[in-house]
């Protein structure tokens, strides 16, 4: 066989792992871009030392021994991202201000096909999802590097204790051990589960062409009938964050009045429903403004994420540069 083959072959068998890797690592990160660096970082380290590699447990066993081992040294340099609502207590509308945080305080939204592999059984496809929302990788954030790789390996990927424990280089008593404080953390930090939408139901689908229809003509009763009462509204990169319909339709008709007149384009992101919000353009046409991550939860909109940092999200989720009138 020619080298030609023979490393066509590689590229081949690695890239097939490459989405869910870069699910874990975002699991692991909380960032879609530092995820998918990990991965290539990861493939890089494959191919220099795939001399070394003897088989003595699967490929795939291997790329995440790699990867993992990226993940804790990008975690040890002191990453941790979150969510408004992990920083701040909600505040009251009247005493709202926008204050910026930097770019690596925040949880990133991702695109489902960039972090969940196509899966036959649906309970998998289930897990899968659940485990990429927003709220649930920022449950992640408050476990050490090394508990989080095990509640990852065990409880999303479905590893035996003993393969993680081979993974780390430790013993299964410590894997059991780390789960078992790892499993105590999230179920203090750790959200309530979201509906399933995958595929959406009809019900969702009102849910969903009610809430655009009420968005884009700005309704507030129409809006807030969709909302459950205690619904949370956030806005990365500004630490504030807003709980009630009370205090998010005073924000909606005071500062964020700008939004009047905004389209919306439906996708998906982190196993959730998500839209992509265009502003009208004093020039003509929409221009980018937000990409809008809802959850779901109980027939409601319980949580309404806005990440305003456009220049990143929407190449990221082939979003289009405007919309025209």
């Amino acid at each position: 066989m020619s080298d030609t083959a023979t490393t066509d072959d590689l590229d081949s068998r690695l890239e097939k792992y490459r989405t869910e890797l870069t699910g874990y690592c975002y699991r692991m990160l909380g960032s879609a871009f530092e995820a998918e660096d990990a991965v290539q970082d990861t493939m890089v380290r494959a191919w220099r030392s795939i001399g070394s590699f003897e088989g003595r447990s699967s490929l795939r066993s291997w790329l995440y021994r790699i990867a993992t081992n990226v993940c804790l040294d990008s975690l040890n340099a002191g990453n941790k991202r979150a969510r408004p609502m992990d920083l701040t207590a909600a505040t009251p509308v009247a005493q709202a201000q926008l204050t910026a945080r930097p770019e690596i305080t925040w949880l990133e939204p991702v695109p489902d096909g960039r972090v969940l592999p196509s899966v036959a059984d649906p309970a998998d496809t289930a897990v899968s999802r659940e485990t990429v929302r927003l709220a649930f990788v920022a449950a992640l954030q408050h476990l050490p590097p090394k508990q989080r790789a095990v509640l990852i390996l065990r409880e999303v990927l479905a590893w035996k204790a003993s393969e993680v424990a081979e993974l780390l280089s430790t013993t299964v008593a410590s894997v059991n051990s780390a789960l078992q404080r790892a499993r105590a953390t999230l179920a203090e930090h750790g959200p309530a589960a979201s509906d399933t939408a995958d595929p959406l139901d009809e019900e969702q689908k009102e849910l969903l062409e009610r809430y655009v229809a009420a968005f884009e003509g700005y309704d507030m009763k129409a809006l807030t009938a969709l909302l459950h009462e205690d619904a949370t509204m956030s806005m990365p990169p500004y630490d504030l964050w807003l709980r009630g319909h009370d205090d998010i339709v005073g924000w909606m008709l005071g500062v964020g009045e700008v939004c009047s007149g905004s389209k919306l384009v439906p996708t998906v992101a982190n196993g959730s429903p998500a839209f992509a919000q265009y502003h009208p353009d004093p020039e003509g046409g929409f221009s980018p403004w937000a990409l809008i991550v809802l959850d779901i939860r109980d027939g409601k909109v319980a949580g309404m994420d806005f990440f305003l940092d456009t220049k990143r999200w929407f190449p990221l989720f082939d979003m289009p540069e405007r919309l025209e009138a």
